[in-house]
């Protein structure tokens, strides 16, 4: 089974203090000398109440030897501003114990503050995925549903034809939905894998028609929906919010979970960039908006205004050639065709 590593347990440790950033910080203008750290809030968040940019948060923040486990910070905890060497530091004192009730089904992991909301991020990852043509043309899909139904629903079994991976017990039922191409060049990206619903895998026979019972559905499934492995996505503690190593080049927003026209804060969209531009998980990236065309009444010719840098997107999963990521700041309305670059 293909494995990808995240987690919902985004530490501050795993996240601040791997010394792979060292930029100057510039402060904001009148930032709290103390913060008492409140329910809700998020490491991206505070680091953007401190910083100017953000994924400097390595070169901000300051150990504290006397705190247990100073990688995690907790609603509560009292985070105050030093100066070392003329250089900005936080530092913090626990505001309390953390303790669990033995009933509490959860870790003190549970309770840390995450870098951005990841709720929202796992839902997504757990029902949306990128393929190439191969893939979906070549897998397996639904080509009957029990005693010839048309629509099946939770509970029925459907019948599946094609390649069934050996071992592999629990399929995701796609239907091929956007076709995502690169704005620029014209080449294909790869197919939205829409997600329709779930199925175990019962018998097969030497035909290769296999007998699979649906467990969750989001849609009726369809004759000629796609079986696809699910994916075993456990996120762990390996976002690192950093600018890209290398220089990304012609990069769009080229699509937007949802179909909505306008995007802003926490949407998540389609970058036209993947693996083999370069890009990791937890690449920040800027938005920029492309410049106005105006006349120039001077010369008497339309002019191109600089392009106007709109707000940051973090990614958060990549593939071969496109990229999922998320909007964590936008100062104006977004939309599909703004540029990304490196911030």
């Amino acid at each position: 089974m293909k494995t990808r590593s995240f987690s919902i347990f985004v530490l501050l440790g795993a996240l601040f203090f791997s010394g792979w950033l060292h930029a100057a910080v510039e402060l904001n203008e009148d930032v709290p000398e103390v913060y008492i750290v409140k329910k809700g809030d998020t490491l991206w968040g505070i680091s953007g109440m401190y910083l100017r940019e953000p994924w400097l948060w390595p070169e901000l923040w300051d150990v504290n030897p006397q705190i247990d486990n100073p990688h995690l910070i907790y609603p509560g905890d009292e985070l105050y501003l030093v100066w070392v060497d003329g250089n900005p530091r936080l530092r913090m004192r626990r505001g309390r114990d953390v303790k669990l009730d033995p009933s509490m089904r959860v870790s003190p992991l549970d309770l840390a503050i995450p870098v951005i909301p990841l709720d929202e991020i796992g839902a997504f990852l757990a029902r949306h995925r990128i393929v190439s043509a191969n893939e979906m043309n070549d897998s397996a899909y639904v080509v009957s549903g029990d005693q010839g139904h048309l629509l099946s629903t939770p509970g029925d079994k459907i019948y599946g034809r094609g390649y069934f991976p050996e071992g592999e017990r629990a399929y995701g039922i796609y239907r091929s939905g956007d076709i995502y191409r690169d704005p620029f060049t014209e080449e294909l990206l790869g197919y939205q894998a829409m997600d329709i619903g779930g199925a175990k895998l019962l018998s097969s026979n030497e035909d290769r028609i296999t007998e699979l019972q649906i467990n969750r559905v989001s849609e009726e499934v369809r004759n000629g929906d796609r079986l696809l492995p699910l994916e075993e996505k456990v996120l762990d503690a390996t976002f690192q919010p950093r600018a890209p190593e290398t220089e990304i080049t012609d990069g769009y927003m080229v699509a937007v979970d949802g179909g909505v026209t306008q995007i802003g804060t926490t949407d998540i969209v389609v970058l036209n960039k993947g693996d083999r531009d370069g890009l990791e998980v937890g690449h920040v990236l800027a938005i920029y908006q492309t410049g106005e065309l105006v006349f120039d009444k001077v010369t008497e010719e339309n002019v191109r205004l600089p392009d106007s840098r709109a707000g940051l997107a973090m990614v958060f999963e990549v593939f071969e050639k496109a990229s999922y990521a998320i909007v964590i700041k936008s100062n104006r309305v977004l939309k599909v065709l703004d540029k990304v670059k490196n911030p």
